[in-house]
């Protein structure tokens, strides 16, 4: 990168950003984010679901109920492995084409493997190809995944007000319990409502028949912002376009590193709350599974409020300050894991509220938290190989790694699991200011802002 170019992408003339903040507002950008953020999610959870409810019975019918759904968690892991191959691909097709065709391509795609999930024959049709066939749709997921990132949060955060943006950032973070809460309870309403042939015959498809729905909904309300031009100038404005990722591990590797390690502590819990406690609770309780799947959905109701209280938190003590507060508490939950998972029924539910609770804190700041010690230039890019690489370490194997130890070596591992990723987020976050990187947005940001 020369350096005429940082210092046109890094010093834009005041009177454009003045001419097009003015017709861009933060609500209108949140509309967008939280559309294309809850039809992520909605993915997400539909085959995390399905793995610990679905599949084990119609992919993997000759394996024990256990056996089953660790066979589905390995291939729940596949779309996190892919993700960032796909960030990569649709990178350079932004780079030769548009962020909207991007966007359209992956989504299509995203779309595409959904519905194919849905009409997937089971294993007494297909055989292993129906195990392949998965596999090979759940790839494809985390690869359209990967080039969802449409730049839309970090406009939304870099456009909110001064003393206001720890409340900004944490709008998009909504479609995480949102979308959790639509899946839940359209599982919780099949399973109630259809006898147990007719849920694995054809009821299990249905959520994923919503999510094809939900992602065209989603495709036409980014698609309606990134490629207007009003938009499309602000994002080039605020340097949201595409940088070397070769040049961006150069010279921002150290920043990666800190980034996708300091929500950790949010990635590791936000999968022991959801995936696994329904896995737990179908193995070794005697709950139903639909009563267990509503209370996870009154856990969800409870991190949406907590995840504007984090906003307020972090707007009066800084984002990092929050995240490291919430980091530490959730390190004290770690320790009572085990209590909780095996006593009664009450300590269980306490568990799942509980740990909703500290997941809307923290997941509120959870994203690019350190991603203020980007330079300017490498901004959208570092953002998004931070985000693949965080879910990627704290994610995409935590569901299948906590149920390994639960199993083999007792839920008091599941807590050393849990207390892991709190240590890896205040070590980022000390490391990220004991190295002098800026504790909030760049001193750029705010000199633009005026």
């Amino acid at each position: 990168m020369s350096t005429p170019h940082a210092t046109s992408a890094g010093q834009p003339p005041a009177h454009s950003h003045e001419h097009h903040s003015s017709h861009v507002t933060p609500g209108e950008i949140s509309i967008g984010v939280v559309i294309g953020r809850i039809s992520e999610f909605f993915d997400f959870f539909v085959f995390g679901l399905a793995c610990v409810l679905v599949f084990p019975k119609v992919i993997f019918p000759f394996a024990s109920e256990l056996d089953g759904i660790f066979y589905s968690f390995m291939i729940f892991a596949l779309a996190f492995i892919a993700r960032p191959l796909g960030s990569l691909f649709f990178l350079m097709l932004q780079r030769e084409f548009s962020r909207g065709t991007k966007l359209t391509v992956a989504l299509f795609l995203l779309g595409t493997t959904t519905a194919g999930i849905a009409f997937l024959p089971g294993y007494d049709s297909l055989g292993t190809g129906a195990i392949v066939a998965l596999a090979v749709l759940r790839f494809g997921q985390g690869f359209a995944i990967g080039g969802s990132w449409d730049g839309l949060a970090s406009l939304l955060a870099l456009n909110a007000p001064n003393s206001r943006r720890g409340w900004y950032a944490s709008i998009p973070q909504l479609g995480a319990p949102i979308g959790f809460i639509l899946v839940a309870a359209l599982f919780a309403y099949l399973l109630m409502n259809l006898t147990q042939q007719e849920f694995f015959d054809w009821g299990w498809r249905y959520p994923f028949f919503v999510a094809f729905a939900i992602n065209v909904v989603a495709l036409f309300a980014r698609l309606r912002l990134v490629v207007t031009p009003e938009y499309a100038t602000l994002l080039k404005l605020r340097d949201l376009e595409p940088s070397p990722v070769g040049e961006l591990v150069r010279s921002q590797g150290r920043a990666i590193a800190l980034g996708a390690f300091a929500p950790l502590a949010s990635y590791a819990l936000f999968h022991l709350v959801t995936i696994f406690a329904l896995s737990w609770a179908l193995l070794f309780t005697k709950q139903s599974v639909a009563t267990f799947l509503l209370v996870q959905l009154v856990g969800a109701a409870v991190a949406i409020p907590c995840m504007f209280i984090s906003g307020r938190i972090a707007d009066r003590f800084g984002r990092r300050m929050t995240l490291a507060v919430f980091g530490v508490l959730i390190a004290i939950y770690s320790g009572w894991t085990p209590v909780m998972l095996n006593g009664g029924t009450t300590e269980g539910y306490l568990f799942i509220i509980l740990g909703f609770g500290l997941l809307g804190f923290s997941h509120a700041q959870a994203a690019g938290a350190v991603n203020s010690s980007f330079r300017t230039y490498f901004r959208y890019t570092g953002a998004l190989i931070t985000s693949d690489l965080g879910w990627l370490i704290g994610a995409g194997f935590a569901p299948l790694v906590a149920l390994a130890l639960s199993v083999y070596l007792g839920v008091g591992y599941v807590g050393l699991y849990l207390l892991s990723g709190a240590v890896g987020t205040l070590g980022a976050l000390w490391i990220s200011r004991a190295g002098g990187l800026p504790n909030e947005w760049p001193q750029e940001e705010e000199a633009r802002a005026k």
